[in-house]
């Protein structure tokens, strides 16, 4: 319930504040947020943070699968081998581009 009414209250907040700054600064805040996300060292820092999150999930999946992979329900557990097996362990399917 605590997060639905902070929920609220920064939507309203938000609402408030974009209808006192006016279209005109929307534009302005636009521009500003492209001109960040064109940036190549932004976008570079953004596809290694990616790339390094990829893989800290990838070791904990191997760590979290060996250890409760045997206290679990079986046909959950036939499903995370199914998915241990799949992942083959190295090779990234996620579709990234080092550039």
């Amino acid at each position: 319930m605590r997060y639905k009414v902070t929920f609220v209250v920064g939507l309203a907040l938000g609402y408030v504040l974009g209808t006192r700054a006016g279209r005109e600064r929307y534009e302005q805040l636009k521009k500003s947020a492209r001109e960040v996300a064109q940036n190549p060292a932004v976008r570079n820092a953004a596809e290694t943070a990616g790339h390094t999150g990829r893989e800290y999930a990838g070791k904990a999946f191997a760590a979290v699968s060996e250890k409760v992979g045997d206290a679990v329900p079986a046909s959950l557990a036939g499903r995370v081998r199914g998915l241990r097996d799949r992942s083959g362990g190295g090779e990234d399917d996620w579709g990234t581009s080092n550039t």
